[in-house]
């Protein structure tokens, strides 16, 4: 395990790395998620091997601090996010980000474009979303105040909602965290995920459920460069429900080009 500190009161994130050569790739889990849990199996496939890889949890989540100061809007997990990888001495890197992940990866890109070379963004928010009470993602942990859901029931409630595998990871998030980073990512950033996205000039892969039908803007992306593929036989998590179709389509998305 590695860390940097990333805050002017040293708050840590820290990460798993494993050895290899450049470009660097950094893995990014998604609200209430952790790196390692997530990626460590596919990374280690043969075709996705080999490149030192960083299976980094941002602030507030896994093996990372938990600080409460912090506001956990994209924009602050990005510039912590950057001040790891700096201190890492990565640069250039290829980010392989889920869901909010992905929505931070894309705003560290905009933010720290010297840090980022390819973006695969996997099933990531590009747009604000409502907040719904009683939903068990984002949406409805932000339809929370902060206080409802740090000692009011809220925490507790979503416990009971979001099942057995989310929560083994979610329980380590500090439950300040895990609400900010809900409520900011369901209020997307300024200017959005998605416009963000069709401006960089990086090669970019989205890839997404089959089953959730066509990605809403797709052609637009696709006119900006945006590779967009749809993965069958999964959900949210593509990486965990088909990791056979993710390993090919990240391997052929970070493949060399001429």
């Amino acid at each position: 395990m590695r860390s940097a500190a990333v805050t002017p009161e040293g708050d840590q994130i820290r990460w798993v790395e494993l050895p290899g050569r450049e470009p660097e790739r950094v893995y990014l889990h998604g609200l209430g998620a952790t790196s390692p849990a997530y990626f460590t199996s596919v990374a280690v496939d043969p075709r996705l091997s080999g490149h030192r890889s960083l299976f980094l949890d941002l602030l507030g989540h896994g093996i990372s601090d938990r600080p409460t100061h912090f506001d956990y809007t994209l924009e602050s997990h990005a510039d912590a996010l950057a001040n790891a990888l700096t201190a890492a001495g990565v640069s250039a890197a290829e980010l392989i980000a889920h869901s909010m992940g992905g929505s931070v990866a894309i705003v560290l890109a905009a933010r720290h474009p010297h840090l980022v070379s390819r973006l695969v963004l996997i099933d990531a928010n590009l747009d604000p979303i409502p907040r719904a009470p009683g939903s068990s993602g984002s949406s409805g942990i932000a339809a929370y105040s902060e206080e409802e859901f740090v000692t009011g029931g809220g925490w507790e409630e979503v416990r009971e909602r979001v099942g057995a595998h989310w929560w083994s990871t979610m329980r380590l998030a500090g439950r300040e965290a895990l609400h900010r980073s809900a409520f900011h990512l369901t209020r997307g950033s300024d200017p959005t995920m998605r416009e963000l996205l069709l401006e960089l000039k990086i090669p970019r892969t989205f890839l997404l459920p089959e089953s959730d039908g066509p990605l809403p803007g797709a052609d637009v992306l696709a006119e900006a460069g945006v590779s967009v593929v749809a993965i069958p036989g999964c959900g949210h998590n593509i990486m965990l429900d088909n990791p056979e179709a993710f390993v090919a389509a990240t391997a052929a998305a970070l493949a060399p080009r001429g």
